[in-house]
């Protein structure tokens, strides 16, 4: 099967680490040109050099998609450098799970900016342009805490959910003009912000053991890798993706109670 992307340029959000870096690799290694974003400068410079060591045809923008004037900033110069976007990741964000009664308005507005308005805000500036050429691929990723919300989940939940709404609405209307817009829900991947819990709150265990604990409950019995989840995002931002939209699609491994 080959998932053949040249001539096709792809933009992925929260670029330099895990979940984003991955997807940004298997893209660019079926032949896309990929413009990573986050925020931070130090980190994706080290992710951008680490691609290009590999022969990958990648640039970094810093851009906090959290603020639209930066969004506006950076898709001036990825359409400044590559032409277009024909593939947009929306996969910004950290999870914050609390208690309801705990939430302030100010983390509410936080997390709705960083999760929701700017996959709202990237894909409205790519939209056109890949109406125009009939053809584009939208990825929203999101969690599987989206369908299936526990409590003490928000807000990351509530945004999630409104993510997933967004989706399909964005599919609808996007199919007469072969723009394909779906969602990848994570449950437990191995990424930098496992690193960092881990690192937080149990650093004297080895990482293994603590990825083997919190697998429990997983039919599978393991935690996913970024490069599992990254191999499903090219699938679907390839040709040979070309009849799913609209669809929301758990990567977890199983352990979502709901399909």
């Amino acid at each position: 099967m080959d998932m053949n992307m040249k001539g096709r340029v792809a933009l992925v959000t929260g670029g330099s680490k895990g979940i984003g870096l991955a997807v940004a690799r298997a893209f660019a290694k079926s032949g896309a040109q990929v413009a990573i974003v986050a925020r931070g400068a130090e980190a994706l410079q080290t992710a951008r050099a680490s691609l290009v060591g590999e022969g990958l045809d990648v640039r970094d923008y810093v851009c906090d998609v959290s603020k639209a004037a930066e969004i506006n900033a950076a898709l001036d110069k990825v359409i400044s450098d590559f032409g277009r976007v024909d593939i947009l990741v929306n996969n910004a964000g950290t999870s914050r799970a609390m208690a309801f009664e705990t939430v302030t308005d100010e983390i509410w507005q936080a997390d709705l900016d960083l999760k929701l308005f700017a996959a709202i805000r990237m894909t409205r500036l790519v939209w056109p342009g890949m109406k125009e050429r009939r053809w584009g691929r939208i990825i929203n990723v999101l969690n599987t805490a989206a369908k299936a919300p526990p409590a003490a989940s928000t807000p990351t939940s509530v945004s999630r959910a409104a993510g997933m709404a967004l989706t399909k609405v964005l599919a609808g209307e996007g199919g007469p003009h072969n723009i394909l817009v779906n969602a990848l829900l994570v449950g437990l991947i191995v990424s930098d912000q496992w690193v960092q819990r881990h690192a937080a709150t149990a650093p004297d265990t080895d990482f293994s053991d603590f990825t083997s604990n919190m697998a429990k409950g997983i039919p599978l019995g393991r935690m996913g890798t970024a490069e599992e989840f990254a191999n499903l995002a090219c699938f679907l931002a390839s040709d040979l993706g070309s009849y799913i939209t609209g669809t929301a699609i758990n990567v977890d491994g199983g352990r979502s109670p709901v399909v």
